[in-house]
């Protein structure tokens, strides 16, 4: 029940701020996302 209680309270504060939880996280995952696009492309001779 305590879990359950904690997560309402994340949410709560996301709605209240309009920001988006996991910035930092978000953006290591985009950043990281990217550059495996790159490799793949370079493996699969999209990019030369």
């Amino acid at each position: 029940m305590p879990e359950i209680a904690k997560n309402q309270l994340k949410s709560d504060s996301v709605i209240k701020t309009g920001k988006f939880p996991y910035p930092f996280r978000a953006g290591w995952f985009l950043l990281l996302l990217a550059i495996n696009f790159v490799v793949a492309g370079f493996y699969f001779h999209i990019i030369e």
